[in-house]
């Protein structure tokens, strides 16, 4: 039993500090990738709107896609770990082309036709009953290089936070 070597043992962390804040490579890899998601996306929306908005940082759509790098972090450090044969990394997989679907179809079609209604309501007349309505958002969904970058982006998180042992 003195043989068998704990992978906290493995890392050089005693056990109970181990047990406190474990390391697990796909949780942090998709938390990383989301985080890095988010702040790229104010430097992205500089590029193109020349005006800086840190509001970005919290706000769905835009460049990259952050849900996409998640899913897809998520997804390669499954696969990385535990191997791409597993239940784990097949609905990892599935996760990620399920939430990349909706980001680049549902979402973003959604969010134009909330852009479509926000025109509508601002040519009703001020005495119109929903002229005082708040406007939809209209940010909600990505399109397909957004979702593409976020998905390289996660994989790219990922590979580089593996441990190369």
């Amino acid at each position: 039993m003195d043989e068998v070597m704990t992978t906290a043992d493995a890392r050089g962390g005693d056990k109970a500090a181990y047990n406190l804040l474990p390391y697990n490579l796909p949780l942090l890899s998709a938390f990383l990738a989301f985080a890095l998601a988010q702040f790229l996306k104010v430097f992205t929306s500089w590029f193109k709107e020349k005006r800086w908005d840190s509001k970005k940082m919290i706000s769905s759509g835009g460049m990259p896609s952050s849900h996409s790098a998640t899913v897809t972090a998520l997804a390669v450090a499954i696969g990385l770990e535990e191997g791409a044969g597993g239940p784990a990394f097949a609905i990892a997989v599935v996760l990620a082309c399920v939430v990349m679907y909706d980001a680049s179809g549902v979402r973003l079609h959604a969010g134009r036709q909330a852009e479509l209604l926000n025109q509508i309501v601002c040519e009703f007349p001020p005495e119109h009953p929903l002229s005082s309505v708040r406007p939809l958002r209209e940010l909600l969904g990505h399109t397909p290089i957004q979702v593409a970058a976020g998905g390289i982006l996660g994989c790219l998180v990922a590979y580089l936070m593996r441990n190369p042992s």
